[in-house]
């Protein structure tokens, strides 16, 4: 067993051990045990991950581990990227857990279930047999859902968002399940060697196509069927969360470009343009969700929709690109797709884990009943304003670069795509362009409304900095951003290995400094443009604090217009920030809106009291779900009058069952 392996090993062990220690320590110790090994694991896994990266590999079989079928693993450069990713999450996540589980989520199951999780994410990228992958996809399923299902007993919501992810996930489960088995019988075998060396009829490779491309879009949250993320996001603990956003999405990603790039070889160009207008649309729903969204989870899960959208943007357009004989360009869109992968789970780790900060501090998720956080809790503010810029695609954010990268793919494909391409293209650019836009007015308004200003309630008031275990994970991550927005020389690299598992022997970009793309014209150093804007801040700073010396300064009140001094009343809110945006967009968000008036009573002239109530619901949950919901419902009423109680209607039900199932044997046979 080489290095990779032996890291990989022990992370798993580590997994196990952590999963013990949570159900055999004592409640004071089990969220320190529980906590240090599972981070110990992650941190292995990382290693192994990036291992797998520079180059080494590592498989093994273990016929007996599982019935029938047995235990395939491998881990390759492209498997080590989501592995190294997944690591590195589980290692702030269980660090920031130890403090973030002090109230009241120290219980067996859930200390238990998280390592599980983690063990779980480290598999799926690693299966090298359909039975493999399938086990892992699901046990990574069941886990997710105990985690999400925690305070289930505090909260209604919790309940309910927990439905919807069960049904959801395995949806998406009998999708991939269908697909996959499909694919296997073509090939006669289940590993993915010889899922590689099948050769299967157009037709049935459209079918495994798209009924796996069905359930990974599931788990990756990819509008329409990201239902299940805005509402399991908010409700599940603020580290779980943050696993589910940053690490556990990406599995869809990742079986996408497995399937469709590597085992099927690519395929015909309209798959991946639909791969791309699933992620354009997703991309471009989610934030426009996001930037209206008050709740500060709710708007981090649409974040991650908008997110996992423009990585899909980036698979898809590799897939087309290499259907239309681009293969540089093809590489380039992936490696672009793969770094916002990475750059993803590094601000949205950032992101949950300071939102998880502040609902800790002050029991509140809403935006418009904060503010005033900047002085009560100063870290967690510092480190949000980190993983805001950087979610904002702004220099010198890491998804900056990443953006930079899919933009540079999609614009130089304008030549030689066809006419395809040459519609598709410049639609994509300018979807991007304006996530962009709305990605800087939503994290703005996140921070603006939620951390500055004057506090506009009184649990913002009373609110106290997170203990040092929370800021220790949330520090790390904020680190791991840094690092990527700064150095991303040191990781492209790396990736383009992983790009050459699907496109061998295509070299993306080169450079230690400055990123210089390879085979087309483009050249950017992200550390160069954060030294000069360091140089040019601490510049403008320093001016206006040699002119104010010159002056005499004067204590006087700010003019307010004569209407007093100001108040925490007069201060933009999350709903009046987003409100100029969502007119621009009504037609596609369609607010509702009320106006609820009580007169005084025995009088028509004089008003009690008037509420305004407004909202702006999830179009696609309110026009496809509702109404699918609402048949489904109304059909299981319809069958109840199947069940009468009859035993002699219950035996005609079996023999016209029997009847009809021979019947058909007959006509296919």
């Amino acid at each position: 067993m080489n290095l990779v392996g032996t890291l990989y090993v022990v992370a798993l062990s580590g997994c196990a051990v952590a999963a013990l220690a949570a159900l055999a320590t004592p409640v004071r110790a089990r969220r320190w045990s529980a906590g240090l090994c599972t981070a110990g694991a992650g941190a292995l896994g990382a290693a192994a991950g990036v291992a797998a990266m520079a180059g080494q590999s590592w498989s093994a079989w273990l016929p007996e581990l599982l019935p029938l079928a047995g235990v395939r693993l491998a881990l390759d450069p492209l498997g080590g990227v989501f592995v190294a990713v997944a690591g590195v999450v589980a290692v702030c996540a269980a660090i920031y857990g130890i403090g973030y589980s002090d109230h009241g989520l120290d219980g067996r199951v859930f200390q238990s279930a998280l390592p599980m999780f983690v063990a779980a994410m480290l598999v799926v990228p690693v299966a090298a047999s359909v039975s493999t992958f399938l086990v892992a996809w699901e046990l990574m399923a069941v886990s997710s859902l105990l985690l999400v299902l925690a305070e289930h007993r505090r909260r209604a919501a919790v309940g309910r968002a927990g439905l919807w992810y069960a049904v959801m996930t395995h949806l998406g489960l009998v999708t991939i399940l269908v697909g996959l088995v499909a694919f296997a019988a073509g090939a006669g075998g289940e590993s993915f060697e010889q899922l590689r060396a099948a050769a299967l009829s157009p037709a049935v490779k459209s079918v495994v196509f798209l009924a796996t491309f069905a359930g990974f879009a599931s788990k990756a949250g990819i509008v329409p069927l990201h239902v299940w993320l805005p509402r399991a996001h908010p409700e599940a603990p603020s580290h779980v969360s943050a696993l589910m956003s940053a690490a556990m999405v990406n599995m869809g990603a990742y079986g996408v470009v497995r399937v469709g790039l590597d085992l099927l070889h690519g395929g015909p160009a309209w798959w991946w343009l639909l791969v791309l207008a699933a992620g354009a649309a997703s991309a471009l729903f989610g934030i426009l969700q996001a930037v209206v969204a008050s709740d500060l989870k709710r708007l981090l899960g649409y974040s991650t929709t908008e997110n996992m959208g423009l990585v899909l943007v980036g698979v898809g357009a590799a897939g087309f690109f290499a259907a239309s004989k681009l293969p540089v360009l093809a590489a380039l869109a992936l490696a672009a797709a793969l770094l916002h992968v990475v750059n993803h789970a590094g601000f949205k780790t950032v992101l949950f884990l300071s939102a998880g900060s502040v609902l800790r501090a002050t029991g509140v998720r809403d935006l418009d009943a904060l503010g005033g956080l900047r002085t009560r809790l100063p870290y967690t503010t510092v480190v949000f304003a980190i993983g805001a810029l950087c979610a904002s695609a702004l220099p010198p954010g890491n998804a900056f670069v990443s953006e930079w990268l899919l933009l540079q793919s999609l614009i130089h494909a304008l030549p030689g795509s066809g006419v395809a391409g040459a519609v598709t293209m410049p639609l994509a650019v300018g979807v991007i362009a304006l996530s962009a836009g709305l990605a800087v007015a939503t994290f703005v308004k996140a921070f603006g409304v939620g951390f500055l200003a004057r506090p506009r309630s009184a649990e913002a008031e009373r609110a106290s900095e997170s203990p040092p275990t929370m800021l220790g994970g949330m520090w790390l991550a904020a680190v791991f951003c840094v690092v990527l927005a700064v150095a991303p020389t040191q990781v492209v690299p790396a990736l383009g290995r992983a790009v050459a598992t699907v496109f061998p022997g295509r070299d993306v970009v080169a450079g230690e400094l400055t990123l210089r793309l390879v085979g087309v014209s483009g050249v950017i150093s992200p550390l160069l443009i954060a030294v000069a804007l360091v140089v040019a801040v601490a510049g403008v700073l320093g001016l206006v604090r040699v002119l104010a010396a010159r002056r005499v300064r004067r204590a006087a009140r700010l003019w307010d217009c004569g209407a007093g001094p100001m108040s925490a009343r007069m201060e933009y809110t999350a709903t009046s920030f987003a409100e100029p945006l969502q007119r621009v967009f009504d037609d596609v968000l369609a607010p509702e809106s009320d106006v609820d008036v009580t007169p005084v009573k025995e009088s028509d002239y004089l008003v009690e009291r008037v509420r305004f109530h407004a909202r702006v619901p999830d179009r696609i949950e309110h026009r496809l779900y509702d109404p699918l919901i609402a048949a489904v419902a109304a059909a299981g009423r319809g069958a109840r009058g199947l069940a009468t109680g009859s035993v002699h209607r219950y035996l005609g039900y079996g023999f016209w069952a029997l009847t009809g199932a021979l019947i058909v044997l007959v006509v296919l046979w």
